[in-house]
């Protein structure tokens, strides 16, 4: 059965779509069937895939407001290694228009259901704030991974992120689940990197991810190209992190084997 997790905390600056894009390239690089979702208007995780936000026809706005079907939206970002819904500018207005529409909060959730024997594994990248962009990610999520940076203000706001998860969950989504907190932009010579890893440590214990993403030239370079990192440079150490994170998302999903490819993946593109 597909997992799908959400990538979110609504601090922007914290490595939330470097994330989603290199943790779902990692993942397609084990063999599973991986499908990334971008849902940030910025639409970085789209260009990051390389794939022009400003050429796409059809985007996660169509989605959520029933324009087009999900079949038709998903393209195949080929030199990433995954499949892609691509998002941009149109995602604003998504956000105003769901207000009026009813079950505005189910609508990727119910859009997921189409593709869900597609994939092993669905990974969203959420804008960085908390809107009905998000609730509808979480809604549609299995576990919620959290990108956090190691650094004074890294705490706040994470609070507000966690009542939201637990409001979805009471309310909507029973499934969701806190799958993780990641350590970002990490520089062990810095005292105060140090300090906040610790105490992130202590107040999450098991919740908090072994893998840590140092800061990394080659990491910072790859959008620029349209690659993941893992293609741009595979002997980097931003690739060899995130490889790690793959690696110890699958440790704790064990459920979560590589399926074999079939005929409407291929067919997709």
């Amino acid at each position: 059965m597909v997992h799908i997790i959400a990538v979110t905390n609504q601090k922007g600056g914290v490595g939330k779509t470097t994330t989603s894009v290199n943790l779902a390239a990692s993942l397609s690089d084990t063999g599973r069937r991986v499908l990334l979702i971008d849902l940030d208007a910025q639409g970085n995780a789209t260009m990051g895939s390389g794939v022009d936000k400003h050429e796409v026809e059809l985007t996660g706005y169509d989605l959520l407001l029933g324009h087009a079907d999900i079949r038709d939206i998903i393209v195949d970002a080929e030199e990433a290694g995954y499949h892609l819904l691509p998002g941009n500018s149109d995602l604003t207005a998504a956000e105003v228009e769901l207000l009026g529409k009813g079950d505005r909060e189910r609508r990727l959730r119910a859009a997921l259901t189409y593709v869900q024997n597609d994939y092993d594994l669905i990974v969203i990248d959420c804008p960085p704030s908390l809107s009905m962009l998000t609730v509808n990610a979480l809604a549609a999520a299995h576990g919620v991974l959290i990108p956090i940076q190691c650094e004074y203000y890294a705490l706040e706001g994470l609070s507000a992120l966690l009542d939201t998860v637990e409001s979805v969950r009471a309310s909507i989504n029973p499934e969701l689940d806190i799958e993780g907190l990641l350590r970002t932009m990490y520089d062990a010579r810095n005292n105060l990197s140090n300090d906040v890893s610790a105490q992130l440590q202590e107040h999450f214990g098991e919740k908090l991810y072994r893998t840590i993403i140092p800061r990394n030239v080659r990491l910072a370079e790859a959008p620029s190209h349209g690659l993941p990192v893992l293609r741009y440079d595979k002997g980097s150490r931003g690739a060899t992190s995130y490889l790690a994170l793959a690696g110890e998302y699958l440790r704790r999903h064990a459920p979560v084997v590589p399926a074999q490819q079939n005929e409407t993946q291929a067919d997709i593109a």
